[in-house]
């Protein structure tokens, strides 16, 4: 069908016509979100549309999708996932949308669309109404007055699942009615301008001279917040301007100035004869940054570890408890030293655990244990508490197999993550 309609020639005006109804079947091939775990199948359906006006149209679709379940050895773990034993499914789809076209009145009309729906799933998808909003891209291309080529792509988001599935399809239109767009007149050309009756021609005037301009600067290169001299001098001139900050001068003199950045000044003299210009660049650089002292020995290593990244503390906690035990008091020193050090460090103590218990009660233990850090860190050290956030993670981001003994001890622990602003 597509290779006939292609040999049909344009014997008319070809465009989106106000009023006009269109009518396109297509089909093309439809892509599942990967969840859905189904196979990407063809799709076909038909369109029916009405052009309110030459760039706005509304459309109802139609659509079928037969699709198979893409891996049968998936359990099914979710609403919207298809799995063994279902084998075939088959999918209806209505849609109403708006289009709005761009170049209407051309061969080709690219176009946008948007709309709403609803489809169904056999066997169903889950126990909800399935709402869809699809937009997407296109083109017409037409081939006769009321004859077009179109191609399609649409992304399909079903709001209930959250999935995304896209349909990319090539179909054939065919208009009916409606009233093309009414074509500019035609203004007649103007009518000739008069020809002029020739003037007498008389001796030109005497040529005055032409002014000069010359601008110099001393020193060129300053360091900022320091001070600079521009000399100028113009012949033949009536008015000097310098700029920027300066305006107007005499034709003859000498400014300070004191640029904030590197400043190109334009000096114009103008006169009888014409304009002259001359310009100077005053390039203005920052005095050398000074060098910062160096850090004490403790403060350097503290920063070594601590300064903006993770540190695991090497401390341990007793069965199911968060309290913390003298002999790490030394090891917990060592951040509230560095915290002392920098009066500006903001950041983090993490609680982990190791898998043994449940998820609800690994995450209140780590919570604790990375709270009972903070607290004994702020008062023992009188560090301001809203310096420190707490958080704990339970058993969510092991660094190690919980399956060991050695790898649930290195999963339970307390890490610093601090900002050296």
């Amino acid at each position: 069908m597509l290779a006939s309609v292609l040999l049909l020639p344009l014997t008319a005006r070809a465009e989106i016509k106000a009023g006009s109804v269109e009518v396109t079947p297509f089909a093309g091939y439809n892509f599942f979100e990967e969840r859905q775990n189904l196979e990407n199948q063809p799709v076909f359906g038909g369109r029916l549309g009405y052009n309110i006006t030459n760039t706005l149209g509304i459309e109802g679709t139609w659509d079928f999708i037969k699709s198979y379940v893409d891996d049968k050895s998936l359990p099914r773990t979710r609403q919207g996932q298809f799995a063994d034993p279902t084998s075939s499914v088959f999918i209806t789809q209505y849609n109403l949308d708006l289009l709005y076209h761009f170049m209407p009145e051309s061969v080709f009309n690219p176009y946008v669309t948007a709309g709403y729906g609803i489809v169904h799933y056999t066997p169903k998808i889950n126990n909800k109404n399935l709402s869809v909003l699809d937009f997407g891209v296109g083109a017409k291309y037409w081939v006769a007055e009321n004859i077009a080529l179109r191609a399609d792509v649409r992304d399909n988001m079903i709001f209930d699942e959250h999935i995304h599935n896209v349909a990319t399809t090539l179909g054939v239109v065919f208009a009916f009615g409606g009233k093309s767009a009414a074509a500019a007149p035609v203004e007649p050309p103007p009518a000739p301008a008069p020809v002029p009756a020739p003037k007498a021609v008389e001796p030109p005037p005497a040529t005055p001279a032409a002014p000069t301009a010359a601008l110099t600067v001393s020193p060129a290169t300053v360091t900022k917040g320091e001070s600079a001299i521009i000399n100028w001098k113009s012949e033949n001139a009536t008015g000097c301007e310098i700029q920027p900050a300066v305006g107007l001068v005499p034709p003859t003199g000498v400014r300070t100035i004191t640029p904030a950045s590197s400043t190109s000044y334009n000096l114009s003299c103008s006169g009888a004869g014409g304009t002259a210009t001359s310009t100077v660049v005053v390039s203005v650089v920052l005095p050398p940054t000074p060098v910062p002292a160096p850090l004490p020995p403790k403060a350097a290593a503290a920063a070594k570890r601590f300064c903006s990244k993770p540190a695991v503390l090497a401390i341990n906690f007793d069965s199911d408890k968060s309290d913390i035990k003298p002999e790490y008091h030394d090891e917990l020193k060592t951040l509230g030293d560095f915290l002392m050090y920098f009066p500006n460090a903001k950041g983090e103590i993490a609680g982990y655990t190791d898998s043994t218990a449940s998820n609800a009660h690994n995450q209140k233990l780590s919570e604790r244990r990375a709270e009972s850090v903070a607290k004994y860190i702020s008062t023992t050290f009188k560090i301001n508490p809203g310096r420190i956030t707490t958080k704990g993670y339970g058993e969510t981001k092991p660094i190690a197999s919980n399956k060991t003994k050695a790898g649930r001890a290195k999963n339970r622990r307390i890490v610093a993550n601090f900002t050296c602003d």
